[in-house]
């Protein structure tokens, strides 16, 4: 019979606490603040230059916006530096479009040495499908909704 000593226990216990990560709330809201709001601010750079300087509308320059963004977090996530931002600024580098482009990345980087087909190609949609499935349905949802209320 295999008998644990509370000695033993004290002694587990403590190497439990001393690995475990402490996670302080306040100051993770305000990094994530920081972070998103760092990236919202490039955001916003971006379009004001495209605007101001090279004279696109807000949509055009909205989407350079994006494109800029997206290309971004996907080098820094190819050269292994986004993991970094995640790490310290957690959902504020997360929830931006910037996020899901370094979630679609990571899962293309993860998987490359299975082929092209059945390593990129397949794995990829594990995080790129439910988005895009969910956001069709949502967006259809919605527009079923918008159609019954205007009629």
């Amino acid at each position: 019979m295999n008998t644990v000593t509370n000695a033993e226990k004290e002694k587990y216990s403590k190497y439990v606490d001393r690995i475990t990560p402490s996670h302080h709330l306040g100051l993770q809201m305000v990094k994530a603040f920081v972070t998103g709001g760092g990236i919202c601010l490039i955001g916003q750079l971006i379009i004001s230059t495209a605007m101001n300087r090279f004279g696109l509308d807000r949509q055009t320059a909205g989407s350079w916006c994006s494109l800029i963004l997206i290309f971004a977090a996907v080098l820094l996530t190819g050269v292994h530096k986004y993991s970094g931002l995640v790490e310290w600024g957690g959902a504020g580098a997360l929830v931006p479009v910037t996020g899901f482009a370094n979630s679609v990345a990571s899962a293309a980087m993860e998987y490359q040495a299975e082929g092209q087909v059945f390593g990129v190609g397949c794995k990829i949609f594990t995080i790129a499908g439910p988005v895009i499935l969910y956001g069709l349905l949502a967006s259809w949802a919605a527009g079923f909704v918008f159609w019954i209320t205007g009629l």
